[in-house]
């Protein structure tokens, strides 16, 4: 009958149009195509989703006067929407998103009375939309986000009042929101977040019981937030920050019993955390910061035990931290910072086990660094810095094996550094200035890397570090020795102090103006110290500067093995990531230079779409950093790490980031004048937008393969990542981007670090027989994320496929990896089909199929 109905709609359409279907069947599997007609043979359903059609939607379409739902999403179409496609009235259901339409909404959109659900999201659409959309009264779902569109909505929109789902995200609308978007009683999902929105919530939202998701962020809405909500029964998502609401948080707010997140940050909201937030028992996140709230951290939140996310900082919360809070056993992410906080940090907190990140920072914090904090085992930032900390730092702290950033500057620490820190092997940032530590320090990278800055003021350090004194036995001498030297003091001090007075007032009479030339020399080279390629005037130093007011932590997103990422808002509204490079004494700022240096020379030569963007770099005498291309969603790693974002991150979308990766990794090793390898491809290393499309970042590490190198480097990487023979080897080539490639494919697979199963596989197969280890019988539907449904049809022989790839990707012996080009190559071409259900398919037979046949 498909078949019949794909013939019949041919018959039906002019040579050029025929041609034109025969090209869309023959681009995809033909499983892909869904047909269904009535029992006249004419076409009612129509999906041809997928499949990578291009070029122009056939304004032929609108001859399909029968067609009563259309699938065109996640294509390539490009230009107009045809308007011979409003002419289809009986059109229920139209999904054009995820194509690179342009233009305009067609004002003729009205003519489809019959539709209930239009998706045009993530396209190229711009101008206004036309105030026609008042006529679809019978529209239950719009998406439009992340378009270009722009202009304030048409008062048409208050006629949607059957409306269910309205998305309007990411785009430049201005004006008010709709006052009637909630008006039926049925408005479950509003999202025009990121947008210019001012004014007020819609008063129909107040009492719109039937909200399920509310997402306001990143506008400029007004007003009191108390007056402004109201009880939402069924309300599961809300996110209010960065607008410009005031007043209070409501206590009405313990009545949302089914709420999971809660995001009021970066308003101007006052008052008290309301103990009534208490009674929400299913929030996992919370954050409330960058307000203006007071009082104390209410005990009463120790009740919300799902809860996994918690920021109350830039507040001016005051009191202690609550006891209770040791009860909360799903959290991983505590930020109080910068508030009033004082007395001393509980011991308690030792007892969230699942805790990756700690900030108490810019408290008054006093007494001592509870040593129950060496009990957070999985624990990733601890930052207690600018507190009144006092006493030793407790030996537990080197228990923190998984810890990367550690900052316990600006306090009044004393004794030496417990010598358990030589186990932090993890570590990449540390920060112990300005306490009152000495002796030596930790034999560990961080350390031994950190410039002078993180040891600054302190009694009297040293230690295996370019930027501290060597650690020396002090032996006394003997006492007429002593009394000798005393003697010598009195006689040649006198005359070494007048012969000094003479050189001085010659020296300054010779000195003062080569100084001044000098200064004035500095100063001049200081004033062209951003150098932009294209030239944009507004990335200037002073700029970022004030963008990041002098690289404040609160601006940080990230941190590198070169140095620590800043988010950077300008005042035009651009957004740019900012690495500023780890400061270094002048002996040593030729070896940071080489990394930035280095840096530069790679970025400025590559063009690719999945490689992050070099806006610029500065070479500042005080400061030496570079300007990204700002990647809104972060990092895969903390994609994966979170539940929530995880679920957003579909097969489809998975499955793009390993081409993606895989396509910038081939044009690095095979495309460039000289290969580049990178060395330190992680997850914590590729970004993604807000399209998911993924982007190789952190180019620190990486290094060009000369003719006349010997290509061999100090150790670099992730560890995890990094493949097996540079633990005894140091020879670099591209193919230990290809082992850490297999580690990024197999971890988007499975959600989560391969880790073991890597090594159990690897291990058993090189010892024994395949059958006989446990590890084999695994099932791959039992080892992929669970926190997806379980894939189908050709999603799951692609995930298989991918898996079999990344298996070939892990060969211990680095000859028996595929390249990159090879790799790139078979995952954009159709793939061999896999003949057994996913469901039944063994770890096992993915590993010997990959060792034979890849």
């Amino acid at each position: 009958m498909e078949a019949y109905c794909l013939l019949r709609w041919k018959a039906s359409l002019d040579n050029q149009s025929q041609s034109v279907l025969d090209s869309w069947v023959g681009r995809g599997p033909c499983k892909w195509i869904g047909v269904t007609c009535d029992s006249f043979g004419s076409i009612t359903i129509l999906s041809l989703i997928n499949l990578g059609l291009r070029g122009n939607i056939p304004s032929e379409i609108g001859m399909l006067s029968t067609l009563s739902e259309l699938y065109l999403s996640r294509n390539n179409f490009t230009g107009l929407i045809p308007t011979s496609m409003t002419k289809l009235e009986n059109l229920s259901i139209l999904y054009l998103w995820a194509n690179k339409l342009s233009g305009s909404i067609p004002s003729e959109i009205g003519f489809l009375k019959s539709l209930k659900e239009l998706d045009l999201s993530i396209n190229n659409l711009t101008g206004a939309i036309p105030s026609s959309i008042g006529h679809l009264r019978n529209l239950s779902r719009l998406g439009l986000l992340l378009n270009k569109l722009s202009g304030s909505l048409p008062l048409e929109f208050n006629n949607l009042t059957r409306l269910k789902s309205l998305e309007l995200g990411e785009n430049g609308f201005t004006g008010h929101l709709p006052e009637d978007v909630c008006l039926g009683g049925l408005l479950e999902n509003f999202a025009p977040a990121f947008n210019h929105f001012s004014g007020s919530i819609p008063k129909t939202l107040r009492n719109c019981t039937s909200l399920f998701r509310l997402r306001l962020d990143w506008n400029q809405l007004t007003g009191n937030i108390s007056e402004q909500l109201g009880i939402y029964p069924h309300l599961d998502y809300m996110d209010l920050s960065n607008n410009r609401f005031h007043g209070e948080i409501p206590r009405k707010l313990g009545q949302w019993k089914n709420i999971t997140s809660l995001k009021f940050s970066n308003n101007n909201i006052s008052g008290s955390i309301p103990l009534e937030l208490g009674n929400a028992t299913q929030l996992h996140l919370i954050d409330l910061s960058w307000n203006h709230l007071q009082g104390q951290v209410p005990k009463e939140l120790a009740k919300l035990k799902l809860l996994i996310k918690l920021c109350l900082n830039n507040n001016n919360l005051f009191g202690v931290v609550p006891l209770d809070f040791k009860v909360l056993s799903n959290l991983d992410h505590l930020n109080l910072a910068a508030n009033n906080l004082s007395g001393p940090i509980p011991g308690q907190l030792g007892e969230l086990s699942n805790l990756l990140i700690l900030n108490l920072s810019r408290n008054e914090f006093t007494a001592g660094i509870p040593f129950e904090l060496g009990n957070l085992h999985f624990l990733q930032v601890l930052d207690l810095s600018h507190n009144l900390l006092m006493g030793n730092i407790p030996q537990q702290l080197g228990q923190l094996r998984t810890l990367e950033v550690l900052n316990l500057s600006n306090n009044m620490l004393s004794g030496s550094i417990p010598t358990t820190f030589d186990n932090l092997w993890g570590l990449t940032v540390v920060d112990i200035s300005y306490n009152e530590l000495e002796g030596s320090i930790p034999d560990v990278k961080a350390f031994r890397e950190a410039p002078f800055e993180v040891y600054r003021n302190n009694k009297g350090l040293c230690g295996n570090a370019s930027s501290l004194k060597a650690c020396t036995s002090i032996k006394s001498g003997k006492t007429s020795r002593a009394k000798r030297k005393k003697v010598v003091i009195v006689i040649v001090l006198p005359v070494l102090a007048a012969l000094f007075l003479v050189f001085l007032i010659g020296g300054l009479l010779i000195l003062l103006p080569l100084r001044r030339r000098q200064a004035q020399s500095r100063e001049l080279q200081d004033k062209d110290i951003l150098v932009i390629p294209g030239h944009d005037q507004e990335l200037q130093y002073e700029t970022i500067i004030d963008a990041t007011e002098n690289f404040n932590s609160n601006y940080c997103i990230g941190v590198g093995g070169c140095g620590v990422v800043y988010k950077a808002v300008l005042p035009s509204g651009r957004v740019f990531a900012v690495k500023k490079l780890h400061s270094l004494q002048e002996s040593d700022k030729s070896k940071n230079l080489k990394a930035f240096e280095r840096e530069i020379q790679v970025l400025l030569e590559i063009r690719h779409r999945n490689i992050v963007k070099l806006h610029g770099f500065c070479s500042h005498s005080k400061d030496s950093f570079l300007v990204y291309e700002f990647v809104e969603k972060g990092s895969l790693r903390s994609i994966l790490n979170s539940d929530e974002e995880a679920a957003e991150l579909d097969w489809i979308k998975r499955q793009n980031i390993v081409k993606g990766v895989a396509n910038a990794l081939s044009y690095m090793h095979h495309n460039c004048p000289f290969p580049i390898i990178h060395r330190d491809i992680s997850s914590n290393n590729i970004l993604l937008d807000s399209e998911y499309e993924p982007r190789i970042s952190d180019f620190g590490t990486a290094r060009l393969l000369l003719s006349d190198s010997s290509n061999k480097a100090s150790f670099a990487g992730t560890f995890g990542y990094t493949a097996p023979e540079l633990a005894y080897t140091m020879q670099v080539n591209e193919k230990c981007d290809v082992y850490s490639f297999g580690v990024i494919a197999l971890e988007l697979v499975m959600g989560t670090h391969p880790c073991n199963l890597i090594s159990s596989l690897w291990s058993s197969i090189s010892s024994s027989p395949l059958s006989s280890s446990d590890d084999h019988d695994k099932l791959l539907k039992d080892v992929i994320d669970q926190r997806l449904l379980l894939p189908q049809n050709q999603v799951a022989e692609s995930l298989v496929y991918i898996t079999m790839l990344a298996f070939s990707c892990l060969h211990l012996n680095p000859k028996s990896r595929p390249t990159m080009q090879q790799i790139s190559s078979k995952l954009t071409s159709k793939h061999p089909l896999v003949s057994k259900s996913f469901s039944t398919i063994k770890l096992e037979e993915l590993l010997s199929n990959n060792i034979a046949n890849i």
